[in-house]
């Protein structure tokens, strides 16, 4: 089984005002039109069994909306193979309530994204979260590193993410694009042997770029080679990553070939791409 751990989705009527948002802000191209539907008929193309869609609220108020959503879409999971998380606010308030509910609907965790959240990742409005998430058992998905789309974006560096880790070591904690984006070098130096997660969405060989000429060179495209893939890896160990690749903004089968072209073992492959994942959703 392949699972993609690291999807993202928008209802119907705001789709395509949402990516054309999304892409104007990063520069970068979707290849999917951010649906439900969509999504499905990406993971068929690319032969992938199940995905996970992440919701980002970037807003208190809309925690309940989102998470409605969360539930019907996991309600479906057996009949779509796609499971959704719930989403989580910082500032809102009653998230200890929001967080049993979910627990009590059968989501298996959270998306948190402390960029486009304003906060920084060992803020107490988000150790009050996680310590309440790993009481309920619910699994945490960071955006970790920093954001194509917003330039600056400081909030979830490793160094934040370490005194998080420190303050509430419990739980399970995951965290996106190969523990940070573009902090790679930091993020190896300071988050291996924490137990955390890591996915690999997002993070292997270059961006595509819009073609609007904000780009010049090679290298602003550019992430991980191959090798620094492998590195972080075995840093953190294969049983502790899973497979992701952040569609709509990466094509899902075309990502999916760059993974297994990775120089890993099949053993290192299998766990990645799918038996992690299926342990963590209790598939």
């Amino acid at each position: 089984m392949i699972i993609d751990f690291h999807t993202h989705t928008f209802p119907d009527t705001i789709a395509a005002a949402a990516i054309d948002k999304l892409q104007a802000a990063s520069h970068t191209r979707p290849f999917a039109d951010g649906t439900v539907a969509g999504l499905g008929r990406s993971m068929a193309a690319a032969g992938i069994d199940a995905s996970v869609v992440l919701p980002v609220a970037t807003s208190a108020r809309q925690v309940p909306h989102i998470n409605d959503s969360a539930i019907r879409l996991n309600h479906q999971a057996r009949e779509t193979g796609i499971y959704s998380f719930g989403g989580m606010h910082p500032d809102f308030e009653e998230a200890d309530r929001e967080l049993e509910r979910l627990a009590a609907a059968g989501i298996r965790g959270v998306k948190l994204h402390p960029p486009y959240q304003g906060v920084d990742f060992d803020d107490p409005r988000y150790l009050r979260i996680l310590k309440k998430a790993a009481e309920m058992g619910l699994a945490v998905l960071i955006h970790a590193g920093k954001d194509v789309g917003l330039p600056g974006a400081e909030q979830a560096t490793p160094d934040k993410i370490r005194r998080a880790m420190d303050a509430v070591p419990e739980g399970t904690l995951i965290l996106a694009h190969m523990g940070g984006w573009r902090c790679w070098e930091q993020a190896a130096r300071l988050l291996p042997g924490t137990g955390a997660y890591i996915d690999t969405s997002f993070a292997l060989g270059n961006m595509t770029p819009t073609g609007d000429g904000f780009y010049k060179t090679p290298d602003e495209l550019a992430m991980l080679t191959p090798d620094q893939a492998v590195d972080l890896i075995r840093l953190f160990g294969a049983d502790h990553v899973l497979f992701g690749t952040d569609c709509p903004w990466s094509d899902q089968a075309a990502y999916l070939r760059q993974f297994q072209a990775l120089p890993l073992t099949d053993r290192e492959k299998t766990a990645i791409l799918g038996g992690n994942a299926a342990r963590l959703l209790g598939m």
